[in-house]
């Protein structure tokens, strides 16, 4: 996200080209894994201001939505919060799959400091992550939470110094790209449509999945290179 004087404020624009980068990437089968991140010393602190009747409000908001498009991605999303994520900021990066921060970092579902409606995802993907106590507590009251505070409740996997996020980023990547590329968009897969899921329906679908990827040639070279005791090619069929 490039509009640093604005503190990477999401408008129409940004939402707009943030969307298209989504589709681009979803449809490019080359692509493994993708790393979201924003100019500046801020990730995003929300939203543009909108204004006029409730049906003009509504539509720009409905423009504005972006988080969908990002978690629709079948392959891994990193989201490397490189400053605060702040009202809509923070329901954009809610949607990626794993998130580092830098230790400056402040976090919160409302961009002015006082509550306001979370609408995209925010209600949704906030309780997922980190229980409904947390989520009710957040979304209440308007607090904001510190990088520290993040990483205790599960908001985020990682916290760095800022001057050791592109390399902790690249090197998390690294971890996940090590595995093979069908199995982390499966586990991707699994685990997010299983949270909506009865546990037997969970299990169910985590058992076709593992059947599905014994049929790989990813899952025969991992077992080649084991025997052969050299690193695995993976190539992602």
């Amino acid at each position: 996200m490039h509009r640093p004087d604005a503190k990477n404020c999401i408008d129409e624009l940004l939402a707009e080209e943030l969307r298209d980068a989504c589709q681009r990437i979803g449809v490019n089968a080359a692509l493994r894994l993708v790393t979201v991140t924003g100019a500046g010393d801020s990730f995003s602190v929300g939203r543009a201001k909108t204004g006029g009747n409730a049906r003009c409000i509504s539509d720009q908001l409905s423009r504005l939505k972006v988080a969908d498009s990002l978690e629709a991605l079948t392959i891994p999303v990193i989201v490397s919060i490189n400053g605060d994520a702040m009202g809509h900021g923070l329901e954009l990066a809610l949607a990626g799959d794993l998130r580092i921060a830098v230790d400056e970092a402040q976090f919160a579902l409302s961009a002015s400091g006082h509550p306001e409606f979370p609408w995209d995802g925010g209600t949704q993907r906030l309780p997922r992550l980190v229980g409904t106590a947390w989520a009710l507590d957040i979304a209440m009251t308007g607090r904001s939470l510190n990088a520290a505070e993040a990483l205790k409740i599960g908001l985020v996997n990682r916290v760095v110094p800022r001057e050791r996020l592109e390399e902790a980023t690249r090197e998390l990547a690294e971890q996940v790209l090590a595995s093979a590329p069908i199995a982390a968009r499966y586990a991707k897969e699994a685990i997010g449509k299983g949270m909506d899921m009865t546990l037997e329906q969970g299990l169910r679908l985590e058992a076709d999945l593992s059947v599905i990827l014994q049929s790989t040639a990813d899952r025969a070279e991992g077992i080649a290179s084991f025997k052969e005791r050299r690193a695995p090619e993976f190539g992602g069929t």
